[in-house]
């Protein structure tokens, strides 16, 4: 019998890099396998956060510059839905769409790659770490204020290449896009959240859709993921109260521990001279009761004065 849900087409708006192309192939994958009638079909664009690659994020709009095109091809039609890194979707979106799921997610701790050291615990005084993000130099510059902090933009291929290169002694990258484009050979150490604390949907992939379009959201609803859906709603609430944006180095992961789940925020100066973290543990039910525990975390935080690290975007 075919299912009620079944859609006779479906066209997938994504990035054209590899790792993009990877993940919206992926969601197509589940989907054929889910509806075999279905034609399935990749629109492939690329966005202008991956056309300025000579400034930071924060300079040029933030990571919302990877998904705004792919919303207009959504609103004029061209495609049903678009595949995203979780951890690229801005907290709050733009009037008309949602988030239709979110998949079981990969991996979501950050990478140490390097062709001369094992660990971060290695690196000389001195030595050169590639990174874009501001969350990843906040705690980097904490825990290792001996290390340069180089900017690395570009795709998982140019970043690795930059290194290979001889250009940094070391990069930092996450460690679902390396093993889903297959270079998890190059990870050297996987670090610990302890040292890097890693951005809110880490590792997830969220599924967005036009809100007025309920047969692509029912299409996708078996594409989500229970437990990470409920973490990563979780996290995204604690950036949003927190006004979380490329601008303010922050940083949340939930993890499921018998049960319930436990999750830790983190905000920092860009410096890293300030660090400020929280945690907590409970019983997590649906998505309401996981974002209640993300806002009450950032009230935590705000209580002790995290407001003064936060930066507008």
């Amino acid at each position: 019998m075919t299912s009620p849900h079944a859609p006779r087409r479906l066209t997938i708006a994504t990035r054209e890099s590899a790792l993009a192309l990877w993940q919206a192939r992926h969601v197509r994958s589940r989907l054929e396998g889910l509806y075999p009638r279905a034609s399935v079909a990749l629109l492939g664009m690329t966005t202008q956060g991956d056309q300025v690659l000579d400034r930071p994020l924060a300079e040029i709009g933030g990571k919302g510059l990877f998904v705004k095109e792919l919303e207009v091809a959504m609103a004029d039609g061209r495609a049903d839905f678009a595949v995203h890194s979780l951890k690229d979707v801005p907290m709050e979106l733009p009037e008309g769409f949602v988030l239709a799921a979110v998949a079981a997610r990969e991996d979501p701790r950050d990478a140490f790659v390097s062709n001369r050291y094992a660990t971060l615990r290695d690196l000389p005084a001195g030595a050169v770490v590639g990174t874009s993000s501001l969350r990843r130099e906040a705690q980097l510059r904490e825990r290792f204020p001996g290390v340069a902090i180089k900017a690395l933009r570009g795709n998982v291929n140019t970043r690795l290449r930059k290194l290979d290169e001889g250009q940094y002694d070391a990069i930092i990258l996450a460690v679902a896009g390396l093993k889903r484009l297959g270079f998890g050979e190059r990870i050297r150490d996987f670090i610990d959240p302890a040292d890097s604390l890693p951005a809110p949907g880490q590792g997830a992939l969220g599924l967005e859709c036009r809100a007025d379009r309920p047969d692509v959201v029912a299409a996708l609803a078996p594409l989500a993921d229970v437990a990470t859906t409920l973490a990563t709603a979780a996290e995204r609430a604690f950036s949003r109260s927190l006004s979380g944006s490329c601008r303010t180095p922050l940083a949340a992961y939930g993890s499921w521990q018998e049960g319930s789940l436990w999750l830790r925020g983190l905000i920092a100066s860009p410096d890293g001279r300030e660090v400020m973290r929280a945690e907590s543990t409970d019983e997590v039910a649906d998505v309401d009761a996981a974002e209640a525990m993300g806002r009450a975390l950032a009230d935590e935080l705000l209580a002790r004065g995290a407001a003064r690290f936060i930066v507008a975007a």
